[in-house]
């Protein structure tokens, strides 16, 4: 009997929870001031969303990836940009982020109004290259108003000052983890 490899389902999953530990562990060291809540359920889908950051200049969805090569952002003379990995079309990707920031403001909107909602992509490349990632280090790639981090830059834009302060961030804390509870 032959032993057969790994499902490839299998190992994108792992691959991806390991980006998402990766992201995790940098955010715990870099961003103690920041609420980070991880692997929240997304209400009435079986997605997840991979974190949620509560920092001083609003509330952000991570989604972190964890691959290998070239990102960009290609934009056509006509049409739409497309993010592409390695060559690949990923720009599904997108789609579902989008999709989790706009569940995470609709939530919020009961809550409380004018919070800052926004998104973000963090890549970690598993070769660990200069950046954690293939993304350029000295300016930042953004599709639909989505920018694309490698986590340093991330820690970043985490410490910005901004509209919260602590008692709305536990408030919000508190609603986030009632509407997007544990996966």
């Amino acid at each position: 009997m032959r032993l057969q490899d790994e499902p490839q389902r299998e190992k994108a999953w792992r691959d991806g929870a390991v980006g998402e530990e990766a992201v995790a562990s940098h955010l715990a060291k870099t961003c103690p001031d920041v609420v980070v809540l991880h692997d929240r359920r997304m209400p009435r889908s079986r997605a997840n969303i991979d974190h949620i950051a509560i920092a001083p200049s609003g509330v952000f969805v991570i989604d972190a990836k964890r691959c290998k090569g070239k990102i960009e952002v290609r934009r056509p003379l006509f049409g739409h940009a497309k993010l592409v990995i390695r060559g690949r079309d990923k720009t599904k990707l997108v789609d579902g982020l989008r999709r989790q920031v706009e569940a995470v403001r609709a939530g919020l909107a009961v809550v409380e109004q004018n919070v800052p909602v926004g998104g973000c992509f963090c890549f970690i490349n598993p070769d660990g290259q200069a950046g954690g990632s293939g993304i350029p280090l000295f300016r930042t790639l953004s599709i639909d108003g989505l920018p694309l981090f490698y986590p340093r830059k991330l820690s970043k834009h985490l410490h910005r000052p901004g509209p919260l302060n602590d008692e709305r961030i536990e408030v919000l804390t508190e609603a986030l983890i009632e509407l997007f509870p544990s996966a």
